[in-house]
Order: structure tokens, then C-alpha cells, then sequence
């Protein structure tokens, strides 16, 4: 398709406001189809009526490319498009992530064309017709009711979004950590401390490492509306359409909120697709956990003397006085072995969580976290939910799917009640730490904060968290949050890592 066809089927009447191709015919025929693109994008974004200019230029910019019409298609996921056109897949992925090897262009769409420029800027409106799809796909998600297909495909586009932007698979919907838990973007995404960088050198992208924490809220809000429009007890009762639902914070919120009023195969399927979610989180946040190592090491007790302890680096070097060079040999006289008893005193972790309907995805999260930590040796964890009420859940704390079910989600929000129930729990201030994870918005403020201000002063570790999503969402009272940083225990908030990190570094 050449510049002056796709001028005349953007004509007057379709055209968006502030939209004018080059007026060269010759100076950028690439940039003025990547401009069709984009705009479609933006129309279908902002006004769900279709513009039928934009469409058939942009039909015409994406057969010209040698793409299928299908990404186009509103109703075609781009897992059907992939399967029918497999080479796809690989553009897919990485699709967002800035090119570190950039070809400076001061001026992308008004600067001379050398044959390397022409071809870096015909593959940039192919890149522009595949991330136009992803993102339609998910985040034009329509409104009326939702069937189990449609949020399954939503999640599988939303799958795709997070591949284009270097992101494992979960990682941005704040459901569960994905593959990435390192957080935040991964294969060649910026980083914090990264400068604008064009995407194929030209133009300025976005910073990944400070756009992606902002998509992943939204991601998880657009899923939370999808299941909030699915009449989920219907799809629930039959056993084929729930076969079809893949587990998510948003499905298992909603799944803990309405399983009281569930019964035979809908309950069993709700069941099943709890423990699905809360096996896929607890093996990530396993992983996490159990890099570290309990107890310090511990010196008084004589190294084991077996040949998996034993220290070559050190051996060698105490016996290089021993070297002989005439005949080119070290002889060692003494063996040297790694320590590897460690000193463990038996810690106590009282884990405080608030069950109201703000704090959901931490009360996923802090229950499987327990249960890990309660696995490991010389961890004596002790598990609280509250709201009005509070409820002492150490009996289950080792397994995660039987204390959420015995949850109760919603209602106020009263941390009292709480503290009457973990005070009693710590009988050696020294060696306990209470974790409270809150948004902090109490009803008797004054009292809680009081009565938590006597606990850090006892000798016991306090640590106070406001969010422990996989997103890094979530907000904190301020009256609190100063109120703790002048305690010397500062709010711990973000990304579930922090509060691993923290744990770790207490039982070490």
C-alpha cells in the first residue's frame, strides 16, 4: 500500500482530530501507517462504535504487511491467532520490551531513509498492528455479562500482554508471583535507573521498570470486573463451563465471598479451583522461602569431618607452604572442613491478618506464607484473622486451603479483638515476632496503636504491613503510617517479597 492510498482511505470524514500524513508523499510512508494504527487503537480505546475509515485503513496497512486480517477481529484471541499463524508467537513475545542496541533518529518520521532505516521502520508498524491487538484484547473488555469462555480469554490475552512485556506468566494481575518474581519486568525490560529508549531505537518508550507496577492494578481490576459480570453460581454448577475457569485473585475472592451459599458439585468446584490457585502461589512463594537458611552458624560444634564439607579453597591455600617445586606437588598435612551446625533458637511468628474486604489478596497471601514458614524447623507460627471478630486459625495454619475456607470475608474492621488474642501468644518477647498485616483504617485507632506500641517496647519484633500482593497495591492509614515510623517499626508495603525478606532476616 502506498502513502497516497492510505491518505485517501483515512479521508476527511473518519479522520481523527489532530491526524495529517506527511506532507512529503515520500518522506515516511511507515510512520503514516504506524499513525492509522495507532489511532484505531485510541478510537476503539475511547468509543466502542467502530470508525469505519480507521478500520478499512488499517485493514489495508495490515494485509499490506503480509499479517493475518484476523488481528483485527475484535472476538479473535490472539491464542486463535497464534495457533493458526505459529510464527507469530515469537513476535509476541518481548513484543513492549525496549531494543537495547538503538539506531538514534532525531526525527523517526520526518528523517532520511537508508535501507536499514526503512527496514527498522516497516518492522515497527508491524509492531504496532501486533501490540494494538494485545492491547485491545485487553483492555477494550466490553461490559454485560461474562461467560467462563470470555474471562478465559481474557486471561489468556492478558497472559500474552505480560510476554510482550517481558513479564512471567501471573506476574502483573496480582494474582500469584509469576516465573519473573523478581518482580517487575524481565527478559530486557528497563530498569529503574534506565533512560528512555526507543523502541527499535526509534522514538521514546515508556520506562518499563516504572510503568509495569502501574499496569498490574489495572490488570487486576479489569479481571475483578470480568468475574464480578459472570454469574459465577450458575457456571460453577456445571462441571464443563467450570473446567473452563483458570484460577486468579479476583476468581478465588469472589469463591471465598459466596461459599457459603454453595452446595454440591458448584461447592466442589469452587473447592477445586481454590486449591488449584493457592498449590500454584505456595510453590512460587516456596521457592522464595526456603533460599535462605535458618539459624546462624554455629561454631562450638566441631565441623562434621566428611568429605561434602570439606573446604578446598581453604585447604589449598593453609598448605601452600607445603608446595614442592621441583616436583610440581602441594602436600597437605591438614584437612580444613565447613561449619555447618547452625545455632537455632525457637522463634515464634504470630501472623495478624485483617479478613476485611480491603485486604483479600494479603489474606491469600499471608495464609500460604504461614503455612510455609510453619514447615520449617525451630518456627513456631501462629495464625489470626480478624474484622469485628477475631479468629484464631493456628490449628490449620499448616494447611492453607483449610483455613481459607474457614475465613470469613468483609464486614469492619476492629484490631482490638485481635490483640486480646495475640498478646497471650508471646511469652518470649525476644524471641517473637508479630507480623500485622492491615490497610489500618480502625475503629478504635488510639487503643490498637497503643497496645501495638507495647508490644515492639517488650523486646518483641513488630512488624507492620500494609499490602502484601503480588501487585505491590495497596494503601496504609497515614495517621498510623507516621505513627510507626516514629515507633522506629516503619510500614513494610509492597510487594510480598519485602515481607519474606524481613521474615528471613529476623529467623537467621
Amino acid at each position: 500500500m502506498t502513502e497516497h492510498t492510505t491518505g485517501q482511505t483515512a479521508g476527511t470524514e473518519g479522520r481523527p482530530a489532530g491526524y495529517a500524513p506527511p506532507r512529503d508523499p515520500g518522506a515516511d510512508p511507515h510512520g503514516n501507517r504506524r499513525q492509522v494504527l495507532y489511532w484505531r487503537l485510541l478510537a476503539r480505546l475511547l468509543d466502542h462504535e467502530e470508525q469505519p475509515a480507521l478500520e478499512s485503513a488499517s485493514l489495508a496497512v495490515v494485509e499490506d504487511i503480509g499479517l493475518p486480517s484476523a488481528l483485527l477481529d475484535p472476538q479473535a484471541s490472539v491464542d486463535s491467532i497464534v495457533q493458526r499463524h505459529p510464527e507469530l508467537a515469537a513476535e509476541f513475545d518481548g513484543l513492549m520490551v525496549p531494543d537495547t542496541d538503538t539506531n538514534t533518529d532525531p526525527d523517526p518520521d520526518t528523517g532520511p531513509d537508508t535501507d536499514d532505516g526503512a527496514r527498522d521502520r516497516a518492522a515497527e508498524v508491524r509492531r504496532a498492528a501486533l501490540a494494538s491487538k494485545v492491547l485491545l484484547n485487553v483492555f477494550a473488555s466490553g461490559s454485560g455479562t461474562v461467560t467462563a469462555g470470555q474471562l478465559a480469554r481474557w486471561q489468556s490475552d492478558a497472559g500474552w500482554l505480560e510476554r510482550a512485556l517481558g513479564c512471567g506468566p501471573g506476574e502483573l494481575r496480582g494474582g500469584r508471583p509469576g516465573a519473573g518474581a523478581g518482580g517487575g519486568a524481565g527478559r530486557g525490560a528497563a530498569g529503574p535507573d534506565a533512560g528512555p529508549t526507543g523502541t527499535g531505537g526509534r522514538g521514546t518508550t515508556p520506562d518499563l521498570g516504572r510503568l509495569i507496577p502501574a499496569i498490574g492494578p489495572e490488570l487486576g481490576a479489569i479481571e475483578a470486573d470480568l468475574v464480578r459480570r459472570m454469574h459465577l453460581r450458575e457456571v460453577l454448577a456445571d462441571p464443563e463451563l467450570a473446567a473452563r475457569l483458570t484460577p486468579s485473585m479476583s476468581l478465588i475472592e469472589q469463591l471465598l465471598r459466596d461459599k457459603n451459599n454453595l452446595s454440591g458439585v458448584a461447592l466442589a468446584n469452587a473447592k477445586s479451583l481454590i486449591r488449584r490457585f493457592v498449590d500454584e502461589v505456595a510453590e512460587v512463594l516456596r521457592t522464595q522461602v526456603e533460599k535462605a537458611t535458618v539459624g546462624a552458624l554455629d561454631r562450638s560444634v566441631p565441623p562434621k569431618r566428611v568429605f561434602r564439607n570439606l573446604d578446598l579453597d581453604r585447604t589449598i591455600w593453609k598448605n601452600l607452604t607445603n608446595w614442592s617445586p621441583e616436583e610440581e606437588r602441594l602436600y597437605v598435612d591438614r584437612l580444613y572442613y565447613r561449619h555447618t551446625a547452625r545455632r537455632t533458637t525457637p522463634q515464634r511468628l504470630i501472623v495478624v491478618v485483617d479478613q476485611s474486604g480491603s485486604m483479600v489478596d494479603s489474606m491469600v497471601n499471608c495464609t500460604i506464607l504461614a503455612s510455609i514458614f510453619s514447615g520449617l524447623p525451630k518456627v513456631d507460627v501462629h495464625l489470626i484473622a480478624y474484622d469485628t471478630q477475631a479468629l484464631d486459625l493456628t490449628p490449620w495454619v499448616h494447611d492453607p486451603f483449610e483455613t481459607l475456607l474457614r475465613t470469613n470475608l468483609g464486614g469492619g474492621t476492629d484490631g482490638t479483638v485481635a490483640m486480646a488474642l495475640a498478646q497471650p501468644k508471646i511469652a518470649e518477647p525476644r524471641n517473637t515476632v508479630v507480623v500485622w498485616i492491615s490497610d489500618f483504617y480502625e475503629w478504635r485507632h488510639q487503643e490498637l496503636f497503643e497496645s501495638m506500641a507495647a508490644v515492639h517496647r517488650s523486646g518483641a519484633r513488630f512488624i507492620p504491613v500494609g499490602s502484601v500482593t503480588s501487585s505491590g497495591r495497596g494503601s496504609v492509614n497515614p495517621w498510623f503510617r507516621e505513627r510507626f515510623k516514629d515507633l522506629g517499626a516503619p510500614v513494610v508495603s509492597g510487594h510480598i517479597r519485602k515481607l519474606v525478606h524481613e521474615l528471613k532476616t529476623f529467623l537467621a
